[in-house]
């Protein structure tokens, strides 16, 4: 029978809940327990396609579509998440389904589809029975995968409005269930104050105390800081929580971010799981050992370095990591695949000059949409060209690095996209033919996981060494073919192309690396196996500058 595990959070947002949702996933793992995870969102968005990376961090791209059917008569294509789902995916290595995000746009649209429809039979529609029963139903949902354990987190932050229904809809689900079937993991924030130089454990008190407002009381309390908690600060949070003091777990901030099952590991938190939710360990403990120093390894790649590059994330969205948290970690993932330490730095597109380009070993150009800073990359790009520096486009990066070369190479001053310039005399980069007549701006994209055919005798096929792979596309504008076939007499070459014949790689015969994809090859990467394309990229950059260094104690961005 499947168990249920709750990952609620308090004090403030951004406390890192969809790692340590990770992270348990991983030590139930570790014990050969299959695991899915659920991302519970409360905005009113119906999935994550349409909003701003700079307010909720990147989208996150699925493998599979989901055909969302909210009430008889209604489909929504849905392949766009919460970026959390990258992190389940780095952790768990499986791919995770669009349908697990939910989201309350997604739920009241259910609703009151259904009550328009006549579903509900003449019934006052109301929060309790039917927006909680809807929630709790989407959890089932998932469950019906009849894996060992649902990992279902709860977004926001406890007393937040908009989250009432979902802890009401877990409050429920919890009290129709037997007590060893569900676990409930609180994670709250103990500040450091400097100016006394301790740790204080009240705001974990206080959110604790509005969980059980709720009727929840949680089952373990992890509490992130800065620095770990002391035994004295455990026991403290164990007394007012009402928990032993093994359910009390000290999550400090670790680089890489993959340490953190370990860190869990060492203070009990996996063998606390299996005992309350009544499990039996599927594997043997001379496996369970193998898994969890395999992992260790893993961390280890990422500290013993020989190596350093540093590398130039040239975009729009600079303001914050989240934006482009899964091309970073895949840069750090083939880094240390190639015992290589990758320094990171975001320059903003809209404000900088060529010059702050000078001392980077490689500058990758991020995804995007519209017209602000577009000119910015498309000068890094040129940049690149000019300088033969490596170089990596992504989807708008890609779409802008074509634009580079038409103007850098082909002297094509005038040329652009139709999504920057709609009058663009020599539209390089334009709507697909089926994306034309679409007006609409949620959830009509080429999503998901499509096949790509590399061509042999090409850089791109030197990295994936095959000739077809399905990568992960979010986009409604590309890269025109008729323009790419002129630009092949002064070394444009089309590398890749998807099932249509449309353009889904290019690279320049002349440059030592100056790639650009269509594609997202970074929601694939993992630490074990880093996307093939990023590794090429820093090996590219190794082979053109080596440089030892000292290995560091410590991994930073």
């Amino acid at each position: 029978m499947t168990k249920f595990i709750f990952v609620t959070g308090g004090v403030i947002s951004g406390l890192g809940k969809g790692t340590v949702a990770a992270s348990v996933a991983k030590l139930l793992q570790f014990r050969g327990f299959s695991v899915s995870l659920i991302k519970c969102d409360p905005y009113l968005n119906v999935d994550a396609g349409t909003m701003n990376p700079l307010e909720h961090g990147e989208n996150f791209v699925c493998e599979n579509i989901w055909e969302f059917v909210p009430a008889k008569g209604f489909v929504f294509k849905i392949a766009e998440v919460d970026q959390d789902f990258g992190i389940y995916e780095r952790f768990t290595g499986e791919f995770v389904h669009p349908s697990h995000n939910i989201t309350s746009g997604q739920i009241y649209l259910s609703v009151i589809l259904k009550e328009r429809v006549g579903e509900y039979l003449g019934k006052t529609i109301q929060i309790i029975p039917h927006v909680t029963n809807e929630i709790i139903n989407r959890i089932l949902m998932v469950a019906k995968e009849n894996k060992d354990v649902v990992i279902t987190e709860i977004g926001g932050t406890v007393g937040d409005i908009e989250g009432m229904p979902y802890l009401e809809a877990i409050r429920q689900l919890r009290a129709r269930m037997p007590p060893n079937d569900t676990f409930l993991i609180h994670v709250t924030y103990v500040p450091y104050l400097s100016t006394i130089k301790q740790l204080k454990t009240k705001p974990t008190q206080h959110s604790v105390q509005k969980l059980r407002e709720y009727g929840l009381y949680p089952d373990c309390i992890i509490a992130r800081s800065n620095y770990p908690l002391s035994e004295y600060e455990r026991d403290k949070i164990a007394l007012f929580s009402g928990l032993p003091v093994n359910a009390v777990i000290s999550a400090p901030d670790v680089d890489p971010v993959y340490a953190l099952p370990i860190v869990f590991e060492q203070q009990g938190l996996g063998d606390y799981l299996v005992k309350k939710l009544n499990l039996s360990a599927k594997v043997s403990s001379e496996e369970y050992t193998r898994n969890v120093r395999s992992w260790e390894q893993i961390i280890m790649s990422f500290l013993e370095t020989k190596y350093e590059v540093s590398i130039a994330l040239v975009g729009k969205y600079t303001n914050i990591i989240d934006s482009y948290i899964s091309i970073i970690e895949s840069l750090k993932h083939a880094g240390a695949k190639l015992a290589t330490r990758i320094n990171i730095t975001l320059i903003d597109a809209s404000n900088y000059d060529d010059s702050a380009l000078d001392d980077f070993d490689g500058i990758l150009l991020t995804p995007g949409f519209g017209k602000r800073a577009a000119e910015g990359m498309i000068r890094a790009a040129r940049y690149a060209l000019k300088k033969k520096k490596p170089f990596l486009g992504i989807c708008f990066g890609a779409q802008l690095a074509s634009i580079a070369f038409a103007r850098e190479i082909m002297s094509w001053h005038k040329a652009n996209s139709t999504e920057i310039d709609k009058e663009t005399p020599v539209p390089i980069v334009d709507l697909l033919k089926e994306q034309r007549d679409i007006k609409e701006k949620g959830g009509t994209m080429r999503l998901g996981g499509l096949p790509v055919i590399i061509k042999r005798n090409t850089k791109l096929w030197q990295a994936y060494k095959k000739d077809k792979v399905i990568e992960r596309f979010r986009h409604r504008y590309h890269i025109m073919k008729k323009y790419a076939l002129l630009m092949r007499e002064k070394g444009f070459i089309i590398n890749a192309e998807d099932l249509d014949g449309n353009i889904a790689g290019f690279e320049v015969s002349w440059h030592p690396f100056f790639i650009g994809v269509q594609f997202h090859p970074e929601f694939k990467s993992r630490p074990w196996k880093p996307s093939p394309i990023y590794l090429e990229f820093i090996r590219t950059i190794l082979n053109l500058k080596k440089k030892t260094m000292r290995s560091p104690s410590i991994f930073h961005l």
